[in-house]
């Protein structure tokens, strides 16, 4: 139990320290650059906490650090070209004089929480884990580099798509976004069953299914999906695009 307190506290001062330059920046959509990089800290000071130092703990952590450095460096130069994200703009809007606490309740607590959450089947993994290499190792790290493969080129797709002036006003409906209206979510979804699949041979490993459980259904059904669809619908292509492709799962697109 103190493992896992002691990780809660680190990352409480974490999101804490990304509140406080939050206000400094005058964007809270700086949440999202620490996100990715939050799962980071928390997987290297739970290895370090734990002093299990084996080769799966070491693979996971490194997986774990990929997805996480490429992920907030995506966001990053979104970040620093443009102005504060429309959602977090909502929010500065709405909130009124509530604004700073709920912006520390509602955004930095709150995804604190959630990345804790998230990540548990890395720290079961870094506590338990042991010198064995077996099948679902293997099984597990192929599902996370398919997805690592979706959320990554996906987003670099979606990132010439938008850079070109050829497609200023058009949808992006080619690459994988063809068989999917969201491969990048798809992907971040499936490896983090990909992390999941491995904890389950190790202590408590198949109750960590809370961490891809949460992942699958925040994307799906609470900030990931709905909102992006809302704002798509808007374009005068979205309702052709929207019957003839997959929502989530890649498959081929209806005629």
């Amino acid at each position: 139990m103190e493992y896992f307190l002691t990780l809660a506290l680190i990352l409480l001062v974490y999101m804490t320290f990304w509140f406080i330059f939050s206000l400094v920046r005058k964007r809270n959509d700086i949440a999202d650059v620490a996100w990715g990089l939050g799962f980071v800290v928390l997987a290297w000071f739970s290895l370090y906490i734990s002093q299990n130092f084996e080769i799966t703990t070491f693979l996971v952590n490194a997986l774990v650090t990929v997805w996480g450095l490429r992920l907030s460096y995506h966001i990053y130069r979104r970040y620093r070209k443009g102005s504060e994200d429309y959602r977090y703009l909502k929010y500065r809007e709405t909130w009124g004089r509530w604004f700073y606490i709920r912006s520390y309740l509602q955004i930095y607590i709150l995804q604190g929480t959630l990345l804790f959450i998230i990540v548990s089947p890395v720290l079961i993994i870094n506590k338990f884990a042991d010198d064995s290499f077996n099948v679902l190792v293997v099984l597990g790290v192929l599902v996370w580099l398919t997805g690592f493969i979706f959320e990554s080129v996906g987003d670099a797709q979606l990132s010439r798509f938008i850079k070109n002036p050829a497609n200023r006003g058009k949808l992006m409906m080619e690459g994988l976004w063809k068989y999917t209206r969201h491969p990048n979510y798809f992907g971040e979804v499936l490896l983090w069953w990909g992390i999941w699949i491995v904890a389950t041979p190790f202590p408590y490993g198949l109750w960590s299914v809370i961490g891809p459980l949460t992942i699958t259904f925040l994307i799906l059904k609470v900030s990931g999906i709905p909102m992006l669809e809302e704002k798509m619908s808007e374009h005068p292509d979205f309702a052709e695009y929207k019957r003839r492709v997959s929502v989530f799962i890649p498959l081929p697109p209806k005629e």
